[in-house]
């Protein structure tokens, strides 16, 4: 049973930086399709990044971002500590919200992920309990 821990929420004022985490264990895929998704109260969750990693001999990466946070968020993987990564810097009032990291049951090499495909919520099964960020003055 995969298990999903998020961690590195909490409050910073705007501009400021925040690095969460996303812990996978009893994960055993040699290929990851994990993201980030975050919600606003009242709100549906949304992909804000996503990352597809596939190993083997044609191995390759690709991520997502949203517009909103494009260029200020890096997502990265730790492949042998099975943990995800969510950089965020300048970060933004709007940016205020849960944020849930999400994992596919099977990572399959598709050609439609790439960093221009908008992850779908229900391509995840597996989801942490979320985090909550807060960015205010």
């Amino acid at each position: 049973q995969v298990q999903l821990a998020e961690s590195g929420g909490g409050s910073v004022q705007p501009g400021g930086s925040l690095r969460l985490s996303c812990a996978a264990s009893g994960y055993t895929e040699t290929n990851y399709c994990m993201a980030w998704f975050r919600q606003d109260p009242g709100k549906e969750r949304e992909a804000i990044a996503a990352i597809y990693s596939f190993g083997g001999f044609d191995a390759r990466e690709a991520t997502y971002y949203s517009d909103s946070v494009k260029a200020r968020f890096t997502i990265s993987l730790d492949n042998a500590k099975k943990t995800m990564y969510l950089q965020m810097k300048n970060l933004k009032p709007e940016d205020t919200g849960m944020y849930y990291c999400a994992a596919m049951v099977y990572c399959l090499r598709l050609p439609r992920y790439t960093s221009d495909y908008v992850p779908l919520e229900s391509e995840y099964s597996y989801w942490g309990q979320g985090t909550q960020v807060t960015v205010s003055s």
